[in-house]
């Protein structure tokens, strides 16, 4: 397995709490499987990564930011199976701009946001995002409000049914801007 070295962006570990094999990452990664089995805690030095249950960026997504994971609960993980990992460029800056649609193909009403929305409901009276253009900076929508359930990333783009940003269903609870700190 990787060893830990100064400079690396994030470490996985296979057992909780740091132990076990470890593989030190530093950039995107189709396919982790060939470099642990099973991962259990993270730590993140630097950067901002989008991680996946899955090879080729699929399956359930995990947004994670600087910090320490000592399990796959605390980055609100379905299981311990990470096969892929990206780095997320579109952190820095100081503008964040996204266009939601409550219909696919950018129909229904539309709103601009700037800001991260904790309870989509509350602020927009709809809570269902069929479709989404992201015009500045990376965020990150979660099914549940209060940034909670399964996560999805979307940076700058356009997105003309939810399943273009990885979603089974278009039921957006909360969203945030993302963010390196």
């Amino acid at each position: 397995m990787g060893k830990v070295r100064e400079g690396y962006a994030l470490t996985f570990f296979e057992e909780k709490n740091f132990q076990g094999r470890c593989y030190d990452c530093s950039s995107d990664c189709v396919d982790l499987h060939s470099y642990f089995t099973r991962c259990n805690s993270i730590k993140v030095e630097s950067g901002c990564w989008v991680l996946y249950e899955k090879p080729n960026y699929k399956g359930y997504q995990y947004i994670m930011s600087p910090g320490e994971y000592p399990d796959y609960q605390h980055w609100m993980g379905f299981n311990e199976s990470i096969k892929s990992c990206r780095w997320v460029k579109n952190v820095h800056g100081n503008v964040w701009k996204l266009r939601l649609y409550e219909r696919p193909d950018y129909g229904g009403q539309m709103v601009e946001w700037v800001e991260d929305c904790p309870l989509v409901y509350e602020a927009f009276k709809f809570q269902e995002v069929y479709s989404c253009v992201v015009t500045h900076g990376a965020w990150g929508f979660y099914e549940l409000p209060n940034y909670r359930g399964r996560q999805y990333f979307l940076e700058r783009g356009e997105f003309r049914k939810h399943t273009d940003w990885g979603a089974a269903s278009p039921g957006v609870g909360s969203f945030r801007k993302i963010t390196e700190f």
